[in-house]
């Protein structure tokens, strides 16, 4: 459990939130249970430490304020739109017995002992986080899904994951998917159309002569024709003209 100093704070105008952020400190406040609300504010710096972990949202922090210790749960940071520095952090006071609603990550282990995957199958991971309901005291750090012996088609469904007790998925009535080992996807390359093959076919009889050919065309495989009508007609002049005297 991470560890967060924080200060109490009387002055809540715009005004004084903005000196605090320009001394490197970011207003925040711890709410719920019997006990009232307590604005605070904390180090940016050890704030964007926090920040930098993984599932920050999700892990339950001890926050030491005026030298007492409370367990609070955060709830909600608000982002600087230009300079994306954390600007706000709400907390959720931790009280025994009580319950609240949560997301959960998920995270899959032994890969490697997938005959799907192994095969080329692709995890599709349908949810990365569960929404949880939980006792304060018992929230999970993370939900376990374990793909040994997960072949192509097979699918991970919420009631093969073993929740602590006291823990309740929020969606009821029905056993969501986690996650399919589905089937690789091949990538065929289409045909080539029927006209496309059909102008190939036109160009390959039309190819150009090779070096030192004449190109034949249709009117000059007509030559010899006509040179040939052409002889038998002066021949055919001559004989029919009269002979001169």
């Amino acid at each position: 459990m991470s560890n967060l100093e924080a200060n109490l704070r009387s002055d809540i105008t715009k005004g004084n939130n903005n000196i605090l952020r320009k001394q490197g400190m970011v207003p925040g406040i711890v709410y719920g249970g019997k006990d009232k609300n307590e604005l605070i504010s904390v180090s940016k710096k050890h704030l964007k430490i926090l920040l930098d972990k993984e599932n920050f949202l999700s892990n339950v922090l001890k926050i030491k304020i005026n030298g007492k210790e409370i367990n609070v749960l955060p709830r909600e940071v608000s982002y600087d739109v230009v300079s994306d520095e954390p600007i706000h952090i709400d907390f959720l006071r931790m009280v025994e017995g009580r319950k609240i609603v949560i997301e959960i990550p998920v995270r899959f282990i032994n890969n490697e002992k997938s005959p799907g995957l192994k095969r080329g199958g692709v995890l599709n991971i349908v949810r990365r986080k569960v929404e949880l309901k939980c006792p304060t005291e018992g929230i999970p750090k993370e939900l376990v899904v374990d793909l040994d012996g997960l072949d192509i088609g097979a699918s991970v469904k919420i009631s093969a994951i073993k929740l602590p007790e006291n823990v309740l998925p929020t969606i009821t009535g029905r056993d969501f998917v986690i996650a399919t080992v589905a089937a690789p996807t091949i990538v065929k390359e289409p045909e080539k159309p029927a006209e496309e093959t059909a102008e190939t076919a036109e160009g390959a009889e039309g190819e150009a002569p090779k070096e030192g050919e004449q190109a034949t065309t249709a009117d000059d495989a007509k030559k010899p024709e006509a040179e040939k009508d052409k002889k038998e007609a002066t021949k055919d002049k001559k004989e029919a003209a009269p002979e001169k005297k």
